[in-house]
C-alpha cells in the first residue's frame, strides 16, 4: 500500500449535497468464466474515463472485491451528473453489451444503489488514514475540540 498516511484524526469538507453510488456484481458461476468476464472487464474503461474527465462528475470512487463479489463506491457532484453519465455512449455501450450477454445468463449477478445526501445529512472521520470516502472526494480537514464527535460534525454541517 502506497497511499500517503495522514496522522492524526481529520474529517471531510462540507458540502452542498453529494449522491453516492453503489455499483458490483456477483460471480455466481466460477466455471462460467465466458459469461462473467465480460461484465467484469467492461467496467475498467468507464472508471478510467470518470478518472480522467472530472466535468462528467464523479468525484472520486473507491473498489473493493470480496470475492465473488465486487462493489466499487463512487461520490458524485448531482444527480443530474450520474444519470447523465448513465445515457452517455460508453455506459450504454456497455449497458447494451451487458444485457445481450446476460440474456438467460444466471452466472452473473449486477446491482447498484444510488443514495442522495443533503447539506447536514452526513459525517465522518479518519483517523491515521489516506485521504479515502467523503475526504478524498470533496477534500479532508482537521478534527478541531467543536467538531470532535459525530454529533458536533453533524450539527456544523447545518
Amino acid at each position: 500500500m502506497s497511499a500517503k498516511v495522514f496522522p492524526g484524526r481529520y474529517t471531510a469538507e462540507s458540502h452542498g449535497g453529494i449522491v453516492v453510488f453503489v455499483i458490483g456484481m456477483r460471480i455466481n458461476k466460477w466455471r462460467a468464466v465466458h459469461k462473467w468476464l465480460p461484465v467484469l472487464m467492461a467496467m475498467p474503461p468507464m472508471i478510467k474515463e470518470l478518472a480522467i474527465h472530472k466535468e462528467l462528475g464523479c468525484l472520486s470512487s473507491e473498489s473493493f472485491f470480496k470475492l465473488p463479489l465486487t462493489f466499487m463506491v463512487q461520490y458524485w457532484q448531482s444527480e443530474e451528473e450520474l444519470h447523465a453519465y448513465s445515457k452517455g455512449q460508453n455506459h450504454m455501450s456497455a449497458w447494451k453489451t451487458f444485457n445481450q450477454k446476460a440474456k438467460n445468463n444466471d452466472a452473473v449477478g449486477i446491482y447498484h444503489e444510488t443514495y442522495m445526501i443533503s447539506p447536514g445529512h452526513s459525517e465522518s472521520i479518519y483517523v491515521n488514514m489516506p485521504e479515502f470516502g467523503l475526504a478524498r472526494a470533496l477534500g479532508k480537514k482537521t478534527i478541531t475540540p467543536a467538531t470532535s464527535s459525530a454529533r458536533q460534525r453533524l450539527q456544523k454541517q447545518q
